[in-house]
């Protein structure tokens, strides 16, 4: 192996730069070379030179390999790789290999298994059969990275460490005995007292009170549907679990290692398994996220979506994609490819949007294994194929484009707000309706704000919402009393807010805030609701007031107006249960802002024509040219002398000459086709004075 020092004749340390100061951007994928013959490994790098490779993460899921037993290590393969790469100039992010435990660690220690709800347990055989709180699994998992870090921290190919892969993708939510003890340990730090919980949790309902913290368990599987507010806190507990491991190695690789910066790749979108990742951000010393495009219309205005909100979870300084695909995944019941083209407008979308490093899964398809048919940088087909001369396409592009390298996200001026606890408490059941679709509802708010051509930043309920003019939180169900105070505040002065049905019901705790909904926003809003009125989902509204033939779905409600200042926007017309000319939307000057409420789930052309009007009422015009207006998805990076537009073909019809688009932003093409047509993206730069 080359000398773990940073002065090494030949193999000088390469300054990392994440604030910018790096080469340029980075372009790779995991690389999984213990999966293959050592005759192939020379091969693999010289191919990764011609498609201008210049990061790799090793070695994902390696723990076997490195620990053979207990007591036996052979890091020879990966001293020779990591050799390998260095001479070839190609960085490594280093996984800590801990994402999935070896066979012999789990046989000898079946206690490190996850269980299920309904108290099965979950074998090996996969991937991350691990409990996030076991001590035992956190006693080995330490000490092979600490002995990773101790080996390779001074070595010249390293340039990041990766903390396992892809925390909670499996095993987020685990219900064993270790779990048990750990969430009772977590209450305790979270109430205090038995009292304070019990208030918490609304115990005197169904005879649940406790009175002896060891009487509590997770929230397993029960005669019937669990304590709401007990399943929020498992969530919580659940995100803080995995959390706290990912300092542990974190607070192991520091000790060892304090130069060599920390990431792990984020899911910000997994719906289901989705961890409150703006908190996570304080953990690392920047910020990756895996990302997967979902097949189907309005599949990329998800991906801008995505890398819009990794972008604010990093603060809008530069991110890493970690992983996404070439082309076919594997894991749906069909898998298509993408089409030509798509892989450069789906690497340039999440560059546009801050990615400073564009990374796939993986670099060589495998031949055996559950992932075999999922797509890679080099395919089954080999080098002489369609799929890797665009994979050297993009990597010539991305070198192209260094000067973005270490450029901030500029911030846009309307924002969707994403807020994680009430994403949870939304996917309960026991609610007035279990088909209210959180992540669905912010998605279509978004591509309304996308079809007036202006930018749209997705942030995170903590962050500073005062920062933008149009606020958009749809379903905002959970609001405490300090989330309250700040949307007050942003909206006194000057941001323009939005928010619709079942928002503002309930506290932290989950508990129904009383005198009417929306409970917390009810003030703000001035408005007032006695009962919710969802609707079933063959059923609609008709609304008048806007666009015509407005109507609505999911939800309606009887809104009375409670402040002389409110103005109706738009009246049911026909509506179950609902007089005709009652408000379904209402707007509410406060200070320099206003507060808007909607009422029901309004439907295309309708939620548009509402969205246009309140942009326009604020000022808020379209930032692009007339010709991709509403059919391009822009974002914008700001260098030391020069702004970035990425403009991103949304796929409903071609957009013309690329140049002609670059000119009209007073700026020339740096990136992409000569046209942008549909599954196109370009990269336009605009010089400063």
């Amino acid at each position: 192996m080359i000398a773990n020092d940073s002065t090494s004749p030949g193999f000088p340390r390469r300054p990392l730069g994440l604030d910018g100061a790096r080469r340029g951007l980075h372009f790779g994928a995991d690389y999984n070379p213990d999966q293959w013959p050592r005759e192939v490994w020379a091969e693999d790098i010289a191919l990764m030179g011609q498609a201008g490779v210049t990061v790799v993460t090793l070695p994902v899921f390696s723990w076997a390999h490195i620990q053979p037993g207990p007591d036996t290590w052979d890091f020879e393969w990966l001293d020779e790789i990591m050799d390998m790469m260095a001479q070839a100039g190609i960085d490594v992010d280093m996984a800590t290999s801990t994402a999935s435990p070896p066979a012999w660690l789990t046989r000898a220690h079946p206690e490190v298994l996850p269980v299920t709800r309904t108290g099965d347990t979950l074998w090996p055989g996969g991937r991350q059969q691990w409990r996030p709180t076991s001590p035992i699994f956190r006693r080995y998992a330490l000490d092979l990275a600490q002995r990773l870090a101790q080996r390779y921290g001074s070595h010249p190919a390293l340039i990041a460490w990766h903390v396992n892969n892809e925390l909670g993708c499996h095993n987020a939510f685990d219900y064993s005995d270790d779990a048990a003890a750990a969430f009772r340990l977590w209450l305790r730090e979270r109430y205090g007292s038995l009292d304070a919980l019990n208030e918490a949790w609304g115990t005197a309902f169904w005879s649940q009170t406790y009175y002896d913290f060891e009487e509590i368990l997770p929230p397993r599987l029960a005669a019937s549907e669990p304590n709401p507010t007990q399943l929020l806190d498992f969530r919580r507990f659940s995100s803080d679990a995995l959390r706290d491991y990912l300092r542990a190695e974190s607070e192991i690789l520091r000790e060892v290692t304090p130069q060599v910066p920390i990431t792990t790749n984020f899911m910000v979108m997994g719906d289901g398994n989705a961890m409150d990742y703006p908190g996570w951000a304080d953990d690392v010393d920047f910020v990756s996220n895996d990302h997967y495009l979902e097949p189907g219309p309005g599949a990329i205005d998800e991906l801008a979506f995505s890398a819009s909100l990794t972008s604010s979870i990093a603060g809008h300084r530069p991110w890493w994609l970690m992983e996404h695909s070439t082309s076919a995944v594997n894991w749906r019941e069909v898998n298509p490819p993408k089409r030509p083209g798509e892989l450069a407008r789906d690497a340039l979308t999440h560059l546009g949007h801050g990615a400073d490093a564009i990374c796939f899964f993986q670099w060589r398809a495998s031949r055996v294994g559950a992932e075999k048919y999922h797509a890679a940088l080099l395919p089954h087909a080999g080098a002489d194929s369609r799929l890797f001369r665009e994979v050297e396409a993009l990597g010539a592009s991305l070198k192209g484009l260094a000067e973005l390298s270490g450029s901030d996200s500029v911030r846009a001026r309307a924002g969707i707000v994403i807020d994680y606890e009430s994403w949870w408490s939304l996917t309960q059941e026991f609610l007035p309706h279990t088909h209210l679709d959180y992540r669905g509802q912010l998605l279509e708010w978004y591509r309304a704000l996308l079809d007036l051509g202006v930018r749209v930043d997705v942030v995170s309920s903590r962050d500073e919402l005062g920062d933008y003019d149009l606020l958009v939180a749809p379903l905002l169900h959970l609001v405490p009393q300090a989330l309250r105070e700040r949307l007050e505040q942003a909206v006194e002065g000057g941001t323009h807010l939005v928010t619709t049905y079942f928002s503002g019901t309930a506290d932290e705790n989950d508990h129904v805030l009383l005198g009417g909904y929306p409970g917390a926003l009810r003030e703000l809003l001035g408005v007032q609701v006695e009962e919710l009125s969802p609707l079933p989902d063959d059923e609609q509204v008709r609304i008048s007031g806007g666009a015509s033939d407005a109507v609505g779905r999911t939800w309606c409600e009887v809104v009375d107006v409670t402040d002389e200042s409110v103005a109706v926007l738009r009246r049911y017309e026909e509506a179950p249960g609902i007089p005709g000319g009652t408000p379904a939307v209402t707007r509410r000057q406060v200070g320099a802002g206003s507060a808007t409420y909607v009422s029901t789930r309004l439907q295309d052309e309708a939620l548009g024509a509402l969205v246009r009007e309140l942009a326009e009422s604020v000022g808020l015009g379209a930032e692009l040219p007339e010709a991709v207006q509403g059919e391009a998805i822009a974002s914008l990076r700001r260098g030391k002398d020069a702004d970035y537009w990425t403009l991103t073909n949304r796929g409903r019809k071609a957009l013309g000459d690329s140049r002609d688009v670059a000119a009209s932003l007073g700026g020339r093409l740096l990136a992409g086709p000569d046209a942008l047509g549909i599954g196109d993206a370009v990269v336009v730069r605009v010089a400063r004075d």
